[in-house]
């Protein structure tokens, strides 16, 4: 099996092709590899021990892949962080991983991801890099005494399963948790996806989905040197300038969620642009309209458009519509196993129901996370003993083996393709003087897919108004998180042993 080295070592060959767009700035493979070799020297001298953690805060940009890959080089372990997160969250992920590198580029929508940092305990943080910055020239140039040998030494050193990556998610405690990936499962997940998609090397990728998401990251810009397609990473979604990228660079192929491509078909100058160069999307996170599938066909010119379902816990994949699927198919599900992954439709007892019947979503296979990192119960809490990944999605299995997801057990709920977690919000607006209960449930948005809405109980004598809280929670919390609405009630609905029946609390929304 593979390691990220080999890939990029690999992507080499594709010479001077272009591999990567950003504003004037253009590398071709060749260029690229030469850049993350000279971020690993600059690890080496700074003192990255193997298994190390780096972490990232920053929008997408070339420094991100060289700062990445260059510490997966040496056998560093990258910790993304959403760049939506808040100085609080951050500085968790950092802490909590044991990060001693952090890579942030400081002004990206006016925030100075440094000083957000640097008010929280951070005991692990040795390193502070703005890419943006003369830091960022400092970084590169530490390493230019590291010989060749020292870095191939440390090179050959990473083993297959070692992990590559901790990507912290969510969960129904509502304190994220590390998910652990290995270079093996990582590379195997994204050769499988890649070659499902037909991605290739004549390919021009406009990278939307942020790096700090599996989309982004493997399904992105790793899948990229696995194929020897072009790279062009936006670093903020915003439809006039795709339209613009799609244009002149001829980008063909735009994956993302359901949003990306409602925006793209309503938006009033889209015919202004050629966009004929377009031929693959991939999307998910999200029930597709059949009509927008029809609309992208004829008024797109997407010649393969698929649907794909996966988790952060299953390596970003599970199941994957083929590109000789009808569209009533695409849109309905979200495909079948990808090769060598075992999936079922399970009851309470973990026992597999009839095809047809709903029930929990498992996979097992080579796609299922070693762990959560350092924190052994959740991961019992997640993986069976007989290997099985307990996904906490609600769905069904059709007698071809194609899922559709239908609910979520863990109340989870995607905002415009984000995962938003009900406990880690309801912790947070526990936090306002005023509130004393308060339980979020997600609620159907034409926009965003989904978004949040919270039911709160006052305090009593307390008082506070919706937009209030709501700008209150702005401050604590990543945007997509914030609840988009607020209902004041007396009393929350409790079943038997005091659980909120969120069942009702959605009712109430209908």
């Amino acid at each position: 099996m593979l390691t990220i080295p080999q890939v990029v070592r690999a992507a080499a060959e594709f010479g001077d092709r272009e591999a990567l767009v950003a504003g004037d700035r253009r590398w071709t493979f060749r260029e690229l590899v030469h850049e993350v070799e000279r971020c690993a020297r600059s690890f080496i001298a700074l003192g990255l021990a193997p298994h190390d953690r780096v972490a990232v805060w920053a929008p997408n940009s070339p420094e991100w892949m060289f700062a990445a890959l260059g510490a997966q080089m040496v056998g560093g372990v990258l910790v993304p962080i959403n760049t939506r997160f808040k100085g609080a969250e951050a500085a968790y992920v950092i802490e909590r991983s044991g990060a001693s590198f952090l890579f942030v580029q400081n002004g990206f929508l006016d925030i100075d991801y440094s000083s957000e940092v640097s008010g929280h305990p951070t005991p692990s943080l040795v390193h502070v890099v703005d890419v943006a910055g003369s830091s960022w020239n400092d970084f590169v140039r530490a390493g230019e005494g590291v010989s060749a040998s020292v870095l191939a030494e440390r090179e050959v050193a990473v083993r297959p399963d070692d992990l590559c990556d901790i990507i912290f998610t969510s969960g129904t405690t509502g304190r994220p948790k590390g998910v652990m990936s290995r270079h093996d499962q990582t590379i195997r997940v994204f050769r499988e996806w890649s070659a499902i998609v037909g991605l290739d090397a004549d390919d021009r990728y406009l990278i939307v989905n942020p790096f700090f998401h599996t989309f982004g990251y493997k399904a992105g810009f790793l899948a990229c040197l696995l194929r020897g397609a072009a790279m062009l990473p936006l670093a903020v979604f915003d439809v006039p300038n795709v339209l613009r990228m799609v244009s002149t660079e001829r980008i063909t192929a735009l994956p993302g969620p359901p949003t990306l491509y409602l925006s793209i078909l309503n938006h009033p100058e889209r015919d202004a642009f050629d966009l004929s160069s377009l031929r693959l999307a991939v999307t998910g996170a999200a029930a597709v309209p059949v009509e927008m599938i029809r609309r992208m066909r004829e008024e797109l010119s997407f010649r393969v458009i698929l649907t794909a379902y996966g988790l952060t816990e299953s390596t970003g994949t599970i199941t994957m519509c083929r590109q000789d699927d009808d569209p009533e198919t695409i849109s309905s599900t979200s495909g079948r196993a990808i090769d060598d992954i075992e999936v079922r439709v399970v009851d309470e007892n973990n026992v597999e129901v009839p095809r047809g019947t709903a029930g929990e979503i498992v996979c097992r296979g080579y796609n299922v996370m070693p762990g959560y990192f350092a924190d052994p119960v959740a991961t019992a809490d997640t993986i069976d003993d007989d290997g099985w990944l307990h996904t906490g999605d609600i769905g069904v299995m059709d007698t071809r083996g194609y899922v559709t997801i239908t609910d979520r057990l863990k109340d989870m709920f995607i905002v415009g393709g984000f995962n938003a977690y009900p406990a880690e919000i309801e912790n947070a607006l526990l936090g306002h003087p005023a509130v004393a209960q308060v339980a979020v449930v997600g609620r159907p948005d034409e926009r965003m897919g989904e978004v949040g809405h919270a039911f709160v109980v006052r305090r009593t004598g307390e008082s506070v108004g919706s937009d209030e809280l709501i700008e209150w929670a702005r401050t604590r919390m990543a945007n997509y998180k914030v609840p988009r609405g607020i209902t004041f009630v007396e009393s929350l609905p409790l079943n038997a042993s005091g659980k909120v029946l969120k069942f009702e609390l959605r009712e109430r929304l209908r």
